[in-house]
């Protein structure tokens, strides 16, 4: 009998799970934290929904919605893959959202207090040309003074930001050129004085249903100040 019950309790879990209004955002890996505090804040406010943030690099998440991924939103961590899906008609309505700075990082106990003292043997770790970090690493030193030197430095291209991190957290590269919203506790920034910023941009899929574009009101009004808490500047 207690069995029977149990079978039935687990029924109802499940049910009262699958009623739930469901809000899947796909957004770039740098808003890990932002997004998620975002999404339990909304959550708090409308308690018969669930947000699901879905994160990765933009490039990617893009792919993964011409392909055919359930997204309510979209996160992008520069404009050109906004624009791409709103020309092909699978996103309705965009607009920016944040802003945010490009840095140098090195381990929290490194003895580096400069880009010119990274040596010869330093090994950086930069963003693939192909994503976001990626090109606005280029814009970085094409900016800074020794940004040739850099670029013979690098010794490493990853997929997205927080790889680019987790390199240097993990002492297998000396530095890497991140967000600043992404410098923690095991890794600081050396002081940069550089123009170079990075557009993020969120747009609405054509496919989202009111609870999409509900969530997507509240991204852009309310949790702007929340965006703001983890360093994000206004777009």
């Amino acid at each position: 009998m207690q069995r029977v019950w149990a079978f039935a309790f687990v029924c109802l879990m499940l049910v009262g799970c699958e009623s739930r209004e469901v809000i899947n955002v796909f957004a770039a890996s740098s808003l890990t934290e932002a997004m998620n505090d975002i999404a339990d804040e909304y959550e708090k406010l409308h308690p018969g929904v669930d947000v699901r943030p879905v994160f990765g690099g933009s490039q990617v998440l893009r792919l993964q919605i011409e392909q055919g991924a359930k997204a309510d939103v979209f996160v992008s961590a520069d404009l050109s893959h906004v624009e791409a899906l709103k020309a092909a008609e699978l996103l309705s309505t965009t607009t920016g959202l944040a802003r945010n700075s490009l840095v140098v990082i090195v381990p929290a106990d490194s003895t580096v207090q400069s880009l010119e003292e990274l040596g010869a043997e330093s090994r950086i770790v930069v963003g693939s040309e192909n994503v976001p970090i990626g090109r606005y690493t280029k814009q970085f030193l094409d900016a800074v003074q020794n940004g040739d030197v850099l670029r013979k430095r690098i010794v490493s291209r990853e997929n997205n930001v927080r790889l680019v991190r987790a390199k240097v957290e993990l002492g297998e590269a000396d530095a890497g050129i991140v967000y600043a919203t992404d410098v923690n506790a095991k890794v600081r920034a050396l002081p940069v004085t550089s123009e170079v910023s990075a557009s993020y941009a969120v747009g609405l899929t054509t496919n989202a249903g009111a609870n999409g574009k509900a969530f997507f009101e509240y991204l852009t009004s309310d949790g702007q100040g929340i965006l703001r808490r983890h360093g994000f500047e206004s777009p």
